[in-house]
């Protein structure tokens, strides 16, 4: 896991490097931010907020198709749900929800794949089951408010997957296979050509399981596509498709369950995007869109007659972002962008009987536009650093949103850094909130969140050694709740919430071929937020000898409300082992095993909906 520094000492390191205002000897190099060619707005550097990298090396290891469980492990602070061991749905009892410092109910956490954001337009969540490895270069992960530069969604923080691009001339590729507990089997096939000016990648993946619990199948097929175009070292031009198929049976829970409940979905997403690169100038612009078709059989309990209806769901989020940036003199930078976004979508009922008879039919959008602006300066031959900016948006349901941010770092030494932010977030509200069943009110506001935060980041050793902590505050307002007025539920903006603490960061190079990583974290709110654990713990030690590698990790949980309706804290410990086998050859051939939940822990992430105990899986990846 790479933990990079607070951005705002990113921005300005890499703005310094760019105009050589910086000293050879600066501290430049603890602020190195990867440079990516087609996805405009992928670069977390123009916020003043920590951020941690997932790599595709780290990916690879896991073992893991979808992408969710990486970030659990390799993010502190971060944590998503889960009710079995493939799939998380999209409908009632859906998993996948993703909070960052203990906010995220309610999409407050923004995905993104190459910068273009993913949910579902009509309902406004996010759509987990898409977040899969197939085709990913990389994950950047924003823990606090990025609101500054995407808007609404991204409250909490954002989830930028960047995808993969061929770089070295030549065809390359790989395949590989896996087999595990539950019938489960995981294919995937990707491979990429180079030549001259232009670059293509393709991929496939393919997943099914029978799941740990009786109806609890799963099945999905992902399909990526990405050409770039660079007709010389100042412009760049790109496109990409990706989509999704996935079938999920939820059984319900062990209280409740349920028979005939499924989720069908197909979703999609496709962008085209031009760059340009001139030193003193570069930036771009990006048009995309996303879609999904969805149907959902709500199932009935055990005995019971079946539903006569399914339910039907098409949505769609379009737009376009447009930004520049500038360097005009020493040690300043001057970024701004347009952003506008379409989002809606049509919702139906349809009979099983007779599939002509709609009910419930129900047809809304939604038009967003917005423009930020940004500047970071540089002071004392880079020792001190200073970023400001402002978004105004406007919601046509809503009016207007402004979105400060500011923050500094000061550098008291080569290798330390010491940085403090403050930044807002918000997020407008959905459709269904908006318009759908009864609780719906016309009328509601963005709910929003002011963060506060001060951090310090120390590496020792020749670098071998990073240690870093982090101190939070949240001023959370505006919740969207649901409120008896005049004897009937309506949607109101009157909920709020504080959360604050820590979070602990430690990576250690011990030997070439023995690296150790930790991280913890602590929140205390004063809400009674579901799957947001008080204490958090996740470290891994790898030992890598030759073609062999060996990788040991273990994630404990305390106090973690998981809906219980007694409200106990569910607080488990997990301990993985992984190992691969590398036969070296004209196409290396990887052997792999891992072993999940060693001791048979037995823990529910959501209350009545219990996990697999110990399961094993085992593969084979060839390359080329």
């Amino acid at each position: 896991m790479k933990i990079r520094p607070l951005l705002a000492g990113s921005f300005a390191a890499a703005t310094l490097g760019l105009s050589g205002a910086a000293p050879a000897d600066s501290i430049i190099s603890l602020a190195e931010v990867p440079v990516t060619a087609a996805p405009v707005k992928s670069n977390p550097a123009l916020l003043p907020l920590d951020v941690t990298e997932v790599t595709a090396e780290e990916i690879n290891q896991s073992g893991e198709t979808s992408l969710l469980p990486v970030l659990v492990n390799k993010v502190s602070g971060l944590f998503a749900t889960e009710r079995g061991f493939a799939g998380y749905g999209v409908s009632g009892g859906s998993a996948g929800e993703v909070n960052i410092r203990g906010v995220g109910q309610g999409n407050k956490v923004l995905f993104m794949i190459d910068g273009q954001p993913q949910w579902a337009g009509v309902f406004g969540h996010s759509v987990a089951d898409t977040y899969v490895a197939n085709g990913v270069e990389r994950i950047e992960v924003v823990k606090g408010p990025s609101s500054l530069l995407y808007g609404s969604n991204a409250m909490g923080g954002s989830v930028n997957i960047i995808t993969h691009r061929q770089n070295r001339d030549g065809v390359s590729g790989r395949a590989r296979a896996m087999f595990g507990s539950f019938s489960t089997q995981k294919f995937a096939l990707s491979t990429g050509m180079k030549k001259d000016k232009v670059s293509a990648t393709l991929s496939a993946q393919l997943d099914r399981s029978n799941g740990n619990r009786r109806n609890n199948q799963f099945w999905l097929a992902n399909e990526f596509m990405q050409v770039q175009y660079t007709p010389d070292r100042h412009w760049s031009t790109g496109a990409t498709v990706d989509l999704t198929q996935t079938t999920a049976h939820n059984p319900g829970t062990t209280q409740t369950p349920l028979d005939n409940m499924w989720t069908n979905m197909s979703r999609g997403t496709a962008s085209v995007n031009v760059r340009d690169n001139y030193g003193i100038a570069d930036g771009g612009v990006q048009a995309f869109v996303s879609w999904g078709r969805h149907k959902v059989d709500d199932g009935n309990a055990p005995g019971a007659d079946p539903r006569d209806y399914l339910f039907n769901s098409t949505d769609y989020n379009l737009g376009f972002t447009i930004f520049q940036t500038l360097r005009l003199w020493s040690a300043n930078t001057l970024t701004g962008g347009i952003d506008f976004q379409r989002w809606g979508g049509h919702v139906w009922n349809t009979g099983k009987a007779d599939p002509t008879v709609i009910t419930a039919e129900s047809r809304h959008h939604v038009n967003e536009a917005a423009g930020y602006l940004m500047m970071q300066q540089g002071f004392l031959r880079n020792l001190l650093s200073v970023n400001a900016g402002v978004r105004l948006q406007h919601g046509e349901t809503y009016g207007n949103e402004w979105v400060p941010q500011a923050g500094l770092i000061i550098r008291p030494g080569r290798a330390s850094e010491f940085k403090l932010s403050f930044s807002k977030g918000f997020r407008a509200p959905n459709i269904r909130e908006l318009y759908l069943y009864p609780p719906a009110n016309a009328d509601l506001k963005p709910e929003y969140m002011l963060n506060y935060e001060i951090s310090y980041r120390q590496h020792l050793a020749d670098n071998r050694l990073t240690l870093g902590a982090a101190l939070y505050f949240i001023d959370g307002d505006n919740m969207i709740q649901t409120q008896m007025v005049d004897g009937k539920p309506r949607n109101m903006n009157t909920g709020s919430f504080i959360n604050k603490g820590f979070e602990i960061e430690a990576g250690w190079a011990i030997l070439p071929d023995l690296t150790l990583s930790a991280n913890y974290s602590y929140l205390h709110t004063n809400a009674n937020t579901l799957y947001a654990p008080k204490n958090k713990l996740g470290a891994d030690l790898t030992y890598s000898p030759g073609n062999f590698s060996f990788t040991l990790d273990e994630q404990s949980i305390w106090n973690m409300l998981n809906g219980a309706p007694d409200g106990h804290t569910e607080s488990y410990t997990l301990l993985n082992l992984r190992a691969a086998y590398t036969l070296e050859g004209r196409v290396p051939v990887t052997l792999s095993m891992k072993v999940e939940n060693l001791t048979d822990k037995r823990y529910e992430i959501i209350y009545g909906c219990p996990m697999p105990g110990t399961t094993l899986m085992g593969g084979v990846e060839f390359r080329f």
